[in-house]
């Protein structure tokens, strides 16, 4: 099932004498710094809509006190992630 190696390891996990190489926070850190600015990263697009969605979204978005791009921008990250679909 374990290769030699893995048993080393598995071994001097069980008696409490693995020694890490790495401080595991500081890698968690990096982590989740990395991560952060993945998902923080925008891209400008040029997107052709009707002059009559762009209106009504726009009066939707007035209504509820957020910018028109940021509920363009959540449609398509809804849809990106699977949150909400398109149907045939």
């Amino acid at each position: 099932m374990f290769d030699a190696e893995e048993m080393v390891i598995l071994n001097a996990l069980e008696k409490d004498e693995l020694i890490r190489s790495i401080d595991a926070d500081e890698e968690i850190a990096l982590a989740k710094m990395a991560a952060k600015e993945y998902l923080s990263k925008s891209k400008n697009i040029t997107i052709r809509l009707s002059l009559g969605d762009v209106a009504t979204i726009k009066n939707k978005a007035q209504e509820i006190g957020i910018p028109y791009q940021t509920i363009i921008s959540s449609l398509v990250h809804q849809y990106a992630t699977g949150k909400i679909r398109l149907e045939a």
